[in-house]
């Protein structure tokens, strides 16, 4: 994790990266039995994903032989099994491109100010087989998204304005490339 965290990405494209969940063993004070590690790697950049996969994978041999350098091995080594257990691909939609523009105008007519960022959403399989695709927020606030204490305010008039921005997408984007 640590080998993880002295990776510096590229400020562009985005990439980010996550030692989300780690775990293993039996007890505080027993030699654990396995040991496991899920990392969450995104990009906007299928060919930064895949640098950052390869990195991250030869951190995982690096660990492997230096653990097996300094620790006794006559009752076995220490071996590593790299699973992918998700799959979002990497893609982005041009901010020239027709369903942008559309949809930026659409939040604008609702007195939103468009807001473009690259995110780990369900447009990304449209985008990444080349299929112009964004994400619109549903109005209203919140904070602290992906975090436990994660929250949103639906009450309603701050709803509806940001469903309509919705609608007016969709229909400003009928048609459109």
């Amino acid at each position: 994790v640590t080998k993880l965290y002295e990776i510096r990405p590229p400020e562009h494209p985005k990439v980010t990266y996550s030692a989300g969940v780690i775990g293993g063993g039996t007890s505080v004070n027993a030699i654990p039995g396995e040991a496991w590690i899920e990392i969450d790697m995104r990009s906007e950049s299928a060919e930064e994903l895949a640098r950052l996969d390869r990195r991250f994978l030869a951190i995982l041999d690096e660990a492997v032989a230096h653990e097996n350098g300094v620790r006794a091995t006559t009752l076995g080594k220490v071996s590593v099994e790299a699973k992918v257990i998700g799959e979002r691909p990497a893609g982005s939609t041009p901010r020239e491109a027709g369903v942008v523009q559309a949809i930026a105008a659409a939040a604008k007519a609702m007195g939103y100010t468009p807001d473009y960022e690259a995110s780990s959403t369900d447009a990304n399989l449209p985008m990444s087989l080349g299929v112009p695709a964004v994400t619109i927020g549903s109005g209203g606030t919140g904070g602290r998204a992906h975090s436990l204490d994660e929250w949103i305010d639906v009450e309603p008039s701050a709803s509806v304005r940001g469903m309509s921005v919705g609608l007016a997408a969709l229909l400003a984007t009928a048609g459109v490339k």
